[in-house]
C-alpha cells in the first residue's frame, strides 16, 4: 500500500468536497440566514485544508502521475476513508447549530449514504441546513468519486478502478469504452432526472424551494424531506405519484438508462434480466400490499394503490420517505415492507440493500447446488442476461450476502443489548445498514433516532457508511497487508 498514492487521491477529494460545502452558502445568501455563512464556509475552509495537508506532508503525493497504476486495493482504501472523512466535514454545520457531535456526525452519514434516518425532533432549521441535508443525499446518491472520477483529469488513468471501489453491484458493466465518459453520462442523466422530478413537483404546487430538496433526496433514493411529516405533510395524490416515478428511476441502473438513452431503445429496459425481476418484484408488492390496505383498512382502491406502491418503492429502493403512518398498518401489510427493504433495488442505482442482481446470482446459484445433489458429475454455469458469470463473481456475492448478514445480526444483537428493545434493534439494523432510514416503532416513520444512545448510534452510523459501500471496502481494511504502507 503506497502512502503517496493514498494521500494524492484523498487529498484530491477532499479538495473538491470543500468547494462543494460553499454551495449553501447561496441558499443562506437567498433567505438572508447571515448567522449560517460561518458554518459552511468552515466546512469549505476545513476540507480545502486538510486536502492542501496530506497532499503536501507525503513526498510525491501532488505527482498527478501517482495514480497512473492504482491498484484494487489501494481504490477501496481510498473510497472507505474518502467517505469517512466527507461524513466528518458535512457534519461541521450541524455542529455549528447546536447539535451534539455524535447527532451531527449520525445527521451528516445519513445524508451522505442516503440513508434518511434522522435525530431531528423538529425542523425549526435553517433553509440552508435543510438545503444541506439534501444536497449531501444527492451527491452521495451517485457517489463522490464517481462525480470527481468524471470531471477531474487526474483521475483519467485511475478511474476505472476508483469507478468500481465505489460503484454499488457485483458486476462491472461499461457503457463506454472510457470509464471517464461513463461516469459522466451517467451524472448527466442524474442531473437530468433530478430537474425533471423537481419541475414535476412544482408543476404539482409544491413551493420551489421544497421541490428542489424533495428532488434531490427522491432521485437518490435519500428520503430527506423539508416537511417535518415527511411527504405525508403534502396530503397530495399527484405528490405522491410523481415520487413514486422518480423513486422507480432512482431505483434502477443508471448505466442501462443512460444506455437506453444514448441509443433510443426503450425495448433495452426489458432485455435487461435484472430490470425484469424489479418491475416484476414491484409490481407483486405493490399490489399485494394494495390488496392489504383495501381490505384490511378500508382504503379506496385509489389510496390503497398510491399507499401501497409508494411504501413499498420508498423501502424497496432504500428512499424511506412515507406517504402514511405504516406504523399502523396490520402485521400483515407490514410484511410487504419488509420483504421490500431485503429485495433490494437494481445495481447500479442510488438504491442500497443487497441489490437485486445478487439476488438472481444466489437464487441461481442454490438451484443449481440442488440440481447438482440428484445429478453429482453435471457441469453447470450461471447466467444473466444469457452470458455466463464467471465463478469469481458468483462467490464473491455469495461472500458478500454472508458478510450482510452477519453484520445485520451483530449489530441487531449490540443494539438490543444497548437499548433493551428487541423490535428497535432488529429493524433499526436492518434500516441502518439496508440505507433505508425509517424503520418500524419506536424508529418509525413519524419519529427519530433522537432518543437512542451513543453507543447505538455509533453502530448506526457505521452499518451507514458499510451499507452504502456495500461493505467490501470496509472488510479489506481488516487484511493486514493493507497496513503494510510504502512512500
Amino acid at each position: 500500500m503506497r502512502l503517496n498514492y493514498l494521500s494524492n487521491a484523498i487529498g484530491l477529494i477532499l479538495t473538491y468536497i470543500g468547494l462543494v460545502a460553499f454551495t449553501p452558502i447561496i441558499v443562506a445568501l437567498i433567505f438572508g440566514e447571515w448567522s449560517m455563512i460561518l458554518p459552511f464556509f468552515a466546512s469549505g475552509i476545513f476540507s480545502l485544508f486538510l486536502g492542501d495537508i496530506l497532499r503536501r506532508v507525503v513526498k510525491n503525493a501532488s505527482d498527478t502521475n501517482a495514480l497512473n497504476d492504482l491498484k484494487k486495493s489501494e481504490a477501496l482504501v481510498i473510497a472507505s476513508f474518502s467517505w469517512v472523512l466527507f461524513g466528518l466535514i458535512a457534519s461541521i454545520p450541524f455542529l455549528f447549530s447546536g447539535f451534539s457531535f455524535i447527532d451531527s456526525l449520525f445527521e451528516s452519514v445519513s445524508g451522505i449514504t442516503t440513508t434518511g434516518a434522522s435525530i431531528l425532533k423538529d425542523y425549526d432549521i435553517s433553509n440552508s441546513l435543510l438545503f444541506w441535508r439534501s444536497f449531501t443525499q444527492w451527491l452521495g446518491g451517485m457517489g463522490i468519486i464517481v462525480l470527481f472520477v468524471a470531471i477531474l483529469p487526474q483521475f483519467a488513468v485511475a478511474g476505472r478502478q476508483m469507478f468500481f471501489a465505489e460503484a454499488p453491484g457485483p458486476t462491472e458493466d461499461k457503457l463506454t469504452p472510457r470509464i471517464r465518459n461513463t461516469a459522466s453520462t451517467i451524472w448527466i442523466v442524474y442531473a437530468v432526472l433530478t430537474l425533471l422530478c423537481g419541475i414535476c413537483l412544482f408543476l404539482a404546487g409544491m413551493k420551489p424551494f421544497e421541490c428542489l430538496c424533495n428532488a434531490m433526496s427522491t432521485v437518490s433514493t435519500g428520503g430527506f424531506c423539508p416537511h417535518p411529516h415527511s411527504i405525508y405533510g403534502y396530503h397530495s395524490n399527484l405528490i405522491n405519484w410523481i415520487i413514486i416515478v422518480f423513486m422507480f428511476l432512482g431505483g434502477a441502473n443508471f448505466v442501462l438508462q443512460s444506455s437506453v438513452l444514448s441509443k433510443h431503445n426503450l425495448k433495452l429496459f426489458w432485455k435487461n434480466e435484472e430490470f425484469r425481476f424489479y418491475v416484476k418484484t414491484i409490481l407483486v408488492l405493490g399490489f399485494g400490499l394494495t390488496f392489504a390496505l383495501y381490505v384490511g383498512h378500508n382504503f379506496g382502491p385509489v389510496h390503497a394503490l398510491s399507499a401501497g406502491f409508494y411504501q413499498v418503492l420508498a423501502m424497496a429502493t432504500s428512499t424511506g420517505s412515507v406517504s402514511e403512518n405504516y406504523d399502523l398498518w396490520s402485521y400483515f401489510a407490514k410484511s410487504f415492507l419488509v420483504l421490500s427493504i431485503f429485495l433490494s433495488s437494481c445495481s447500479g442505482s442510488t438504491g442500497g440493500g443487497i441489490k437485486l442482481t445478487r439476488w438472481l446470482l444466489i437464487f441461481k446459484y442454490l438451484k443449481n447446488e440442488l440440481y447438482k445433489i440428484l445429478h453429482p458429475n453435471v457441469v453447470l454455469s450461471i447466467k444473466i442476461d444469457n452470458k455466463v458469470v464467471s465463478p469469481d463473481v458468483v462467490r464473491q456475492t455469495v461472500f458478500f450476502a454472508f458478510c450482510f448478514f452477519s453484520i445485520l445480526g451483530i449489530s441487531a444483537l449490540l443494539i438490543v443489548l444497548s437499548e433493551h428493545d428487541l423490535a428497535i434493534g432488529i429493524s433499526s439494523a436492518i434500516s441502518s445498514l439496508g440505507g433505508v432510514g425509517p424503520g418500524f416503532g419506536a424508529v418509525g416513520p413519524m419519529s427519530s433516532y433522537s432518543h437512542m444512545n451513543v453507543f447505538s448510534k455509533l453502530i448506526f452510523i457505521s452499518n451507514m457508511l458499510v451499507g452504502r459501500l456495500e461493505i467490501i471496502p470496509f472488510v479489506v481494511l481488516f487484511h493486514k497487508e493493507i497496513w503494510s504502507l510504502k512512500k
